[in-house]
């Protein structure tokens, strides 16, 4: 009997070395895709993860996956894992992303209204997972916009706080480039909707005609044939 039970000892000590290492393989493969991703967004990285529970099977060829298409990974995040050739088995893990790198922000107050000029910018190294929803990382896409509040110095910039400085206003006389295969030809229109740089707004031709044009430049449209 006290055989046995050392066998029965054995046996469970064996399945849970195995179930460990499993787990290890699964981790680090999981560690690995996530530490990858984040790699573009600074130099330090720390991924904490909960492993799964210690009951499923094997994970064979594990292939993680974000569940959001498009998200950064920062902060909490959901991973999902696809075991096996055929990616039938679907596990999903928790982890934490903290990325230690560099973001904008302004180094003066700005009105409402006010333009954003390079110089106005500069930078700040801290935890990315620490910044608000949305938060900038490029302050290259906001200059030559204006902010929609009153911002102050030193804070996190998002994208809401700002919107492109508009190159049409509603009723405005404006220019609309026709643009195909081998010809080019420039009309002239009124704009029926106000619109910033790649907006695509209204505009009434002299015959009455409505089309939809993107915004190019000051009181310039193009269509595209």
């Amino acid at each position: 009997m006290r055989l046995n039970g050392c066998l029965l000892s054995l046996a469970l000590l064996l399945s849970s070395t195995a179930m460990a290492d499993d787990n290890a393989a699964l981790m680090q493969a999981v560690h690995g895709f996530l530490h990858d991703r984040a790699q573009a967004l600074g130099d330090e990285i720390i991924v904490e993860l909960h492993p799964p529970s210690a009951r499923l099977p094997a994970c064979e060829a594990p292939e993680p996956f974000l569940t959001r298409d498009g998200e950064l990974p920062l902060g909490r995040v959901s991973v999902g894992v696809r075991c096996g050739s055929d990616g039938r088995q679907v596990r999903y893990l928790q982890a934490e992303i903290g990325v230690i790198g560099h973001y904008p922000v302004l180094n003066r107050a700005l009105a409402a209204g006010e333009s954003v000029r390079e110089k106005d910018l500069e930078l700040r190294e801290g935890n990315l997972a620490d910044l608000p929803s949305r938060a900038l990382l490029d302050g290259e896409t906001i200059v030559g916009q204006v902010a929609t509040r009153p911002l102050r110095a030193g804070e996190p910039l998002q994208e809401h706080q700002f919107r492109a400085l508009p190159l049409v206003e509603r009723n405005q006389r404006v220019s609309i480039e026709a643009h195909g295969s081998g010809f080019r030809i420039s009309r002239e229109g009124q704009a029926l909707e106000p619109g910033g740089l790649g907006d695509r707004v209204r505009v009434r031709l002299s015959s009455r005609e409505v089309i939809t044009a993107e915004v190019i430049g000051d009181a310039t449209l193009v269509v595209d044939f």
